[in-house]
């Protein structure tokens, strides 16, 4: 009996989704935006926000834990630096999914999961508006 389980298994061993989650998740905070089928978007969400929510405390002890459940370095980096602070006055919510449609091979319904406050967004204004007077002096 599955009574008040919530994760799915995926047809897969403990391990391959573990595997598959940190997948996931990692390449969402590289990419900002990956497209999966809809169920293993909506558990790779509840991993993107909780693990949002262990790094908008900032201390040593968070960091360490999100290095353990992301699979690259440069992840845990981007995360501290770009993703939380974008995500700064929210409460919870980071993230959004977008229906896409069937996959054609199989019909297994895609999606988009992406940030709700995309980090770039805030900074490539900032340095559009710093580059464009380093262009105009030359």
């Amino acid at each position: 009996m599955r009574h008040h389980r919530v994760a799915k298994k995926f047809g897969r061993s403990t391990a391959h989704r573990k595997a598959l989650m940190k997948s996931l998740v990692t390449n969402l905070i590289l990419a900002d935006s990956i497209q999966t089928t809809l169920p293993k978007a909506k558990q790779a969400r509840k991993d993107a926000e909780k693990i949002v929510t262990i790094a908008r405390k900032g201390t040593l002890a968070a960091r360490r834990l999100a290095s353990s459940r992301l699979q690259q370095p440069k992840a845990v980096q981007k995360l501290f630096d770009k993703i939380v602070p974008a995500m700064e006055g929210r409460k919870g919510g980071y993230t959004r999914i977008l229906k896409i449609g069937t996959r054609k091979g199989d019909g297994a319904p895609t999606c988009l999961l992406q940030w709700v406050t995309l980090p770039e967004a805030k900074d490539a204004p900032a340095e559009a508006a710093a580059e464009t007077p380093a262009a105009e002096a030359k």
